[in-house]
């Protein structure tokens, strides 16, 4: 061939579109001009497409230098090989934290341990750091850890057992220069869960019942040090104090720094995939639409005192769900559930109409300017705390955002709501997203300015009569994004993983969230990768049993962790991190004699003898 005339390069232009891409790779060591034909923008947008099975309309993503190297970064750069596998824990592994600059991660679970892994060690693998039980303090399990933002505090909650099985949690604050205990916060419900605010404050929450249906649900900010500082400084200070109706109450706070977005790390609104899917959306529009409900008229009463409260709940008979972090049953829902048998719906309704009207008249009115959607140009950075909570259903159906002021980031100052007047008891909720389903996991995308959820939807169309009989849910989950910015929810759906228990056992599945992909856990024994960009599904990480969690490394996003009901942390890797890894690991003869041969076959290519 090499003799003779050789093929145009439309002809071979034309082979390579009707080859798989591994063939078209292959065929391009060949010679010089089959080299070049392979390399082809549009043969490699064609085989894009076809792979993918991604509509036309949708384009390359922005910062894609071209469609060869757009097709290798979601074929090679997958975590999706599994490396390691850790058995260090010997029940459950129900959350995955990593540190801010990847080298640590934390783990907690039902064996009531939060453990401290290495990822920098020289070999590759990872290695267990340190252990503490958290049994000695009366937990029955670690559920959440969280570092702080310069990683020298790690935050750990979990699910105390109180002395007549009450459902609270709590939150302690681990020093990681000596893995010393600082101090403990008691925080209820315990899937409120907790998180930090800043280097040094926390935030954590406590529930007070009111009647059968109605609650408070009061957030406080704390200082991590309490013991050392609590006699001389406030270490407490109440955030919010927010009332809940038809059972519902607030759980899964997290904060998000919303800065101006110059550089955002998606771009979702683009037009031409916008074009593609409005008549699918018109659709859907019909069926679901997010809501925006202005929460100013909500509702009231006075807050009790906790000790008061804790003893209420003894009476109240409350019984801690063995389900690992069950999302329905919150502190006081037994009571509650109860009330569904012996109080006639009548009565109920009646008592959710005098929250309303009493908390009409005793919220703190809501300042419209707070939380709005971000004007072009606008430079200003926002805090938000962001939780799930309900209005309709103590099954948590909406995302609830409330600003915090910057006078509000310390402890110091006013207490116990000084602030407020008298007649003002509860805050009113800045912005409430509805879901329309089961919420059942959240997280933020590194700029903080995109929040994933997971939910699983309910019917279209349902219509909730008693708040304690929520709609059936579906057994697929849905991944709804929602922006920041413009304070909505923007795409369709991802849809690949699916859970099976029923809205009474639901309970949370956390995800995660890097610069390219998002990757949640699932019931069906699986974890799952998206590509954020091109919203399609990537990978499926298997496990023997429930994967609960999932966590990207914020150094290196080509490496994954996930956390199962089978007791193991499975370690990721990409594709191209695995070769890498592999030659340099070959003796140096080999890696030499390998060089070699590449740079022969690499002069080849480029006509040199």
């Amino acid at each position: 061939m090499a003799s003779g005339p050789g093929l145009p390069d439309s002809l071979v232009l034309e082979i390579f579109w009707h080859l798989p891409h591994k063939a078209v790779l292959s065929a391009g060591f060949t010679c010089r001009q089959w080299f070049a034909v392979s390399r082809d923008e549009f043969l490699w947008k064609e085989l894009f497409y076809n792979y993918y099975c991604i509509p036309r309309s949708v384009p390359r993503h922005p910062a894609a230098v071209s469609w060869y190297r757009e097709f290798k970064r979601l074929y090679d750069c997958i975590p999706c090989v599994e490396v390691q596998t850790l058995k260090e824990h010997h029940d459950q592994v129900l959350h995955l934290a990593f540190s801010h600059r990847g080298h640590r991660f934390s783990s907690c679970s039902k064996d009531c341990t939060v453990k401290l892994w290495d990822t920098e060690r020289s070999d590759g693998n990872i290695s267990l750091v340190h252990s503490t039980s958290m049994r000695q303090f009366n937990w029955g399990y670690t559920q959440f850890s969280q570092f702080n933002a310069d990683d020298t505090l790690l935050l750990v909650s979990g699910v105390y057992l109180g002395p007549h099985h009450s459902s609270s949690g709590e939150i302690a604050v681990i020093s990681l220069e000596n893995y010393t205990l600082l101090s403990r916060v008691r925080n209820k419900p315990y899937d409120v869960f907790g998180c930090w605010l800043n280097e040094t404050h926390l935030i954590s929450g406590n529930l007070h019942w009111i009647g059968n249906m109605t609650s408070c649900s009061v957030l406080w900010l704390n200082k991590a040090f309490q013991d050392i500082e609590s006699e001389n400084v406030n270490v407490v200070k109440r955030l919010f104090k927010i009332q809940n109706i038809n059972a519902s109450t607030i759980r899964t706070v997290m904060v998000a720094h919303c800065r101006r977005h110059d550089s955002p790390d998606l771009l979702l609104d683009y037009e031409a995939q916008s074009q593609a899917q409005a008549l699918a959306q018109a659709q859907r529009t019909q069926q679901h639409q997010p809501l925006f409900f202005d929460l100013g008229n909500t509702d009231s009463e006075e807050e009790d005192d906790e000790h008061d409260e804790d003893e209420e709940d003894e009476k109240r008979g409350e019984k801690r769900v063995s389900a690992h972090l069950p999302l329905c049953n919150p502190s006081g829902i037994q009571h509650v559930i109860h009330g569904h048998h012996s109080v006639a719906t009548h009565d109920r309704e009646l008592e959710t109409k005098v929250a309303r009207l009493m908390g009409s008249r005793r919220t703190k009115a809501p300042d419209p300017n707070l939380v709005s959607p971000t004007a072009p140009g606008e430079g200003e950075d926002k805090t938000y705390l962001l939780f799930t909570t309900g209005s309709l259903t103590y099954s948590p159906h909406q995302i609830g955002i409330k600003r915090i002021m910057p006078d509000q980031m310390t402890t110091c100052g006013p207490v116990l709501g000084e602030e407020r007047s008298t007649d003002e008891f509860f805050d009113s909720l800045d912005h409430v997203i509805d879901i329309h389903g089961h919420i059942i996991g959240m997280g933020l995308s590194p700029d903080h300015r995109y929040l994933y959820v997971n939910s699983r939807a309910w019917p279209a169309g349902c219509v909730i009569s008693d708040p304690m009989c929520p709609p059936p849910i579906a057994e697929e989950i849905d991944l709804h994004v929602i922006d920041l910015k413009s304070l909505r929810e923007e795409r369709r759906s991802l849809r690949a993983h699916r859970a099976f228990t029923p809205n009474d056992e639901c309970f949370f599945i956390f995800l995660d969230v890097s610069r390219d992909f998002v990757a949640s856990g699932a019931e069906d024994k699986h974890g799952y990768i998206w590509d954020r960009h091109y919203n399609i599904c990537l990978a499926r990480l298997k496990h023997d049993d429930v994967v609960n969690s999932v966590a990207f490394s914020p150094a290196d996003q080509e490496l994954l962790l996930s956390a199962s009901d089978d007791s193991t942390i499975k370690v990721w890797r990409s594709p191209r991190m695995v070769r890498l890894a592999e030659a340099l690991q070959r003796p140096p003869r080999a890696r030499k004699l390998l060089s070699s041969l590449f740079g022969h076959r690499s002069a080849n290519l480029n006509g040199k003898p």
